[in-house]
């Protein structure tokens, strides 16, 4: 039998035994599992400077890095993840026939979830604790880069499985390196996992959509755009694209294209792109923006509306009108997240219905974009599929359902 088959064999059968476990032990899993990271913090973070030390993509750095401040980020993720009810077993709705069937839609767990995922190791704590709690079993194939952090996380998490008496292999972290176990993650796996979860970039998402035989919840690039309409605020403009393009450049809420209205190029753009500049930003601009500034910025390309920069980068483009603006996110957006700031709520309404973002925001910065910020402790991602489930993935996403029809006795006729 081959490793990845005795793994999936493992998930299954950690899934049937999880099904007799009692959400109240589940929750002191997660309790537990949230002391263990607090007791054993200066081991993840020396775990973590080896993965530092070793990583050669230098633009991950800031997603890789774990210290104090982000442990106790997880931790309290962790923390509001175990507060929620139990997601299992909820009536989502009742209702009788005319003939006395009585009909309940009932929340089940989904099965097996498999996650591939690059330099986060928060992902490995968020989605061991998500998955548990909505009864769920999980497979993580972190990104070689974090391997230390993860595997140690993943550790700790079966750790508290093992002594509460659940399965261990509710939670399973792939420790083989061979990139070949991704693509049979995905071509030979579908017997044992239900659902793949797919967090990376360009690269690992056409892999996905070339070998998976398994349902994805698509978690694609987050080409974020902020729309600046002539009516925005100038101040509560400037406020929200700096935090939106430089509280954190690598996470995939961060703004990449701002699009301004040619109606406010005089009134906003400059005062705009200066404090971007000034924040330490690369501004890429159009020919009408560059006028503005005697031809000395950097002109932006057309490959520049497609880039995920993932870095202090940001590209601005001139449009004619809302409509113009729309149409840009259509056609080069990737249905995550974006956003427009103005005063007209006429507009803002326009924008929030004609965008096909999975989350759309009216003068919001992009970077909340996040599951803990919507109140869902955490998230396994945020889902860019048009099906459901879309946006960020918590508990109540991790659930399917079923029909319980009951009856005295009735016939068809």
């Amino acid at each position: 039998m081959s490793y990845l088959e005795t793994v999936g064999k493992n998930a299954k059968k950690a899934f049937e035994d999880l099904k007799d476990v009692k959400h109240k032990k589940i929750k002191k899993v997660l309790e537990n599992y949230n002391q263990s990271l607090l007791k054993n913090s200066n081991k993840i973070i020396r775990e973590n400077l080896k993965d530092v030390k070793n990583v050669k993509r230098k633009h991950l750095v800031d997603r890789l890095i774990l210290n104090k401040k982000r442990i106790e980020g997880i931790r309290h993720s962790i923390s509001e993840i175990a507060k929620f009810k139990d997601p299992v077993g909820r009536v989502l709705e009742t209702w009788r026939r005319p003939n006395n069937l009585t009909i309940k839609r009932v929340t089940t767990p989904i099965g097996v979830i498999g996650v591939i995922y690059e330099s986060r190791p928060n992902v490995t704590a968020d989605v061991a604790a998500l998955c548990l709690k909505s009864g769920n079993c999980s497979i993580l194939r972190g990104g070689s880069e974090a391997f230390n952090s993860n595997r140690l996380l993943a550790s700790l998490f079966r750790d508290n499985l093992r002594e509460n008496n659940i399965n261990k292999n509710c939670v399973q972290f792939i420790e083989n390196k061979n990139r070949k176990i991704v693509d049979q993650l995905l071509s030979k796996m579908s017997a044992y996992i239900d659902v793949i979860v797919p967090r990376g970039g360009k690269g690992l998402v056409a892999k996905v959509q070339k070998f998976s035989n398994v349902h994805v919840i698509g978690h694609l690039e987050g080409l974020c755009h902020i729309y600046v309409d002539k009516t925005a605020n100038i101040n509560m403009a400037i406020k929200l694209i700096i935090n939106a393009k430089m509280r954190r450049t690598s996470i995939c809420g961060a703004v990449e294209t701002l699009l301004i209205d040619e109606k406010a190029l005089k009134s906003h753009a400059k005062k705009i792109i200066d404090s971007l500049i000034n924040a330490g930003c690369e501004v890429r601009v159009d020919s009408k923006i560059n006028q503005l500034f005697k031809g000395k910025l950097k002109k932006a390309k057309e490959i520049d509306w497609k880039t995920e920069y993932l870095d202090s980068i940001i590209s601005i483009k001139t449009v004619k009108n809302l409509k113009e603006g729309i149409s840009h996110i259509l056609k080069y957006g990737t249905m995550h997240t974006d956003s427009i700031i103005t005063s007209n709520k006429k507009n803002a309404l326009i924008f929030l219905n004609s965008v096909n973002s999975s989350i759309a925001m009216h003068n919001v910065s992009t970077q909340f974009a996040d599951g803990g910020e919507f109140g869902f402790g955490g998230e396994i991602g945020i889902s860019t599929n048009k099906l459901p489930p879309r946006g960020p993935v918590g508990i109540n996403q991790l659930t399917s359902y079923k029909y319980l029809v009951s009856g005295k006795g009735i016939v068809r006729p």
